[in-house]
């Protein structure tokens, strides 16, 4: 079991907006301050009152030390948790546990290098009372062949498995409405590595979900190494796969 310096109820009872903002963050004293700072320069522009939830990974560069800057120049848009690392998937599930115990009607998750435009977000909020939950698909990547290859290959094995096409099953910019990420997250085990494939895949089998999807460009990083280990990303994805198929969604009780 998981331990941590703070109480996620208590956090989720200081969300008072329709939106709340999963943004995991290791190591992007590069980024960070400019991409809280389109995101939140857009959202106002839409008139979209939102908090983000920023869960520094266990970064070891100045990214903490930014993050609490910018945490005291927007208290109210703004909180900043710090934790020992954990990798992606499992920051993520925090700030989903966060976001499903608060208020919000409505839960985003991006990352936090730049790579999650917000000039796309409007077509997401526009068409957010017509779906549960809405992804972005990349019909275009400025991130190199690997990436590419890897999310192809993503894609290709665990739609096989779901029995449908996943599309982009582990892309980081999707919308979800918060009681369609609640009834997910209760069949995927704390424990997955790559928490947003479980959840696409899930959200995907459960009955009643009403699925949109907004074509994105995804461009290079920002600043900072976009680089890309085969040997962890073949050994994660085995074990995915292998998670995957043990995951049993069940008709639900009304």
């Amino acid at each position: 079991m998981a331990h941590f310096s703070f109480n996620l109820q208590e956090i989720a009872d200081a969300i008072h907006s329709p939106l709340v903002i999963v943004m995991p963050v290791y190591n992007e004293e590069a980024n960070i301050a400019d991409v809280i700072s389109a995101w939140s320069t857009t959202l106002q522009q839409l008139g979209v009152a939102f908090q983000f939830v920023a869960l520094d990974d266990g970064s070891t560069d100045r990214t903490h030390e930014i993050l609490l800057q910018e945490e005291t120049q927007h208290p109210d848009t703004l909180c900043v948790l710090h934790k020992s690392n954990s990798g992606h998937g499992a920051t993520c599930r925090i700030g989903y546990e966060i976001a499903v115990r608060s208020g919000a009607e409505w839960v985003l998750q991006i990352d936090s290098d730049g790579q999650c435009d917000p000039k796309h977000f409007a077509d997401f909020w526009n068409r957010r009372e017509q779906y549960d939950c809405i992804f972005g698909l990349r019909k275009s990547r400025d991130d190199g062949p690997a990436r590419i290859l890897t999310s192809w290959i993503c894609r290709l094995a665990s739609s096989i498995i779901c029995g449908q096409d996943l599309r982009d099953p582990n892309v980081p910019y999707r919308l979800m409405r918060r009681t369609a990420l609640q009834r997910a997250l209760r069949y995927i085990p704390a424990s997955f590595n790559i928490h947003n494939v479980a959840l696409t895949y899930v959200l995907k089998k459960l009955p009643g979900i009403r699925w949109g999807y907004v074509e994105i460009h995804f461009p290079t990083r920002r600043a900072g190494e976009n680089s890309i280990d085969v040997l962890k990303v073949v050994t994660w994805g085995v074990e995915m796969l292998l998670e995957l198929m043990r995951i049993k969604v069940r008709p639900e009780r009304s």
